[in-house]
This record gives C-alpha cells, structure tokens and sequence, in this order.
C-alpha cells in the first residue's frame, strides 16, 4: 500500500558518506524536523541529473529558510550517491541518500520495476513533505512524468 499524507514515515535504515559510510534511521532523520525527501529512479539517469536534482539544488536556499532540510533518495548505494552529489555541487546540508536495497521505497509502496532497463527495483519519483515523521504532503509523479515532485512545485504546496 501507498504511503498517505498523514500517515508515519516507515522506520528504514539508510546510508550516507561522511567520513565513510554512514547509517541513519528514519526516525532520526524526521524526528522534530520539517524535511522534504525526493525520490529519483537513478543517479546519473538523464532527468533526474538534468533537472531534478538541480531544481533542489536551485531552490535549496528557499527551503532552508523555511526551516526545510532537503534529502535525495535513490536506489543506488552509497559511494554513487556521494559521487553524484559531487558531481553537481551539492550544497552542504542537502543529504544523499543511499536506499541500496530499496527497503524504503518498498515500505512506502512506491517502488518500481526497472528491469526492462536492466535497472531492478527502483524508486518511482516521487517527493514528500513531512513534520516531525508525519506526511503532510505527497507528490507521486505519472510513470515517466516530471512534474509534480519538483522543487518549484514543491515550494508552491508548502505555503
């Protein structure tokens, strides 16, 4: 089943690189926080390095001053969310998540099947806006759309 707005963000484990890999739970991540998690089919895939990313990237100020913490998401493991990041100058404070095993997208029900593209499980691309571990909002994007989980978009829903 889909995660819903007002539903708990899932308890998962994921992982990040600083000063070698890390692991963060999702209740630390959310907990008294407001925080948008973006969720890309694949680092280094054409939208999702062509203009996903760089729409957070872009708007990155805008959140922080509402009190926003952005994350990236994607079922890539650790060392190529790092590179990725790296690679379109992240700002500091815009976490790269590695779900390496899809374990959280699956627990939110948006997972997809990428085989055909010799990719496995991915995540559907998606974004959600959630307060202290809470869903507030949800944007769930059409197979092989981009438009309602982007930054701007985002942004638009929060006021």
């Amino acid at each position: 089943m889909t995660i819903q707005i007002g539903d708990t963000v899932p308890e998962v484990a994921l992982k990040y690189i600083h000063d070698g890999v890390r692991v963060i739970d999702t209740p630390t991540l959310f907990s008294d926080k407001h925080v948008v998690l973006f969720a890309v089919p694949g680092a280094f895939t054409p939208t999702c390095s062509e203009h996903h990313l760089p729409g957070f990237i872009e708007q990155f100020d805008a959140f922080r001053k509402r009190g926003i913490d952005v994350v990236c998401l994607s079922v890539n493991d650790p060392f190529v969310m790092q590179a990725w990041g790296e690679s379109l100058d992240v700002p500091d404070g815009l976490l790269m998540l590695s779900d390496g095993n899809a374990d959280f997208v699956k627990a939110v029900g948006l997972d997809m099947d990428a085989s055909a593209y010799g990719m496995g499980t991915r995540a559907r691309r998606f974004a959600l806006y959630a307060e202290d571990g809470v869903v507030r909002q949800l944007f769930v994007e059409a197979p092989g759309e981009f438009k309602v989980s982007s930054a701007e978009n985002v942004l638009a829903h929060l006021d």
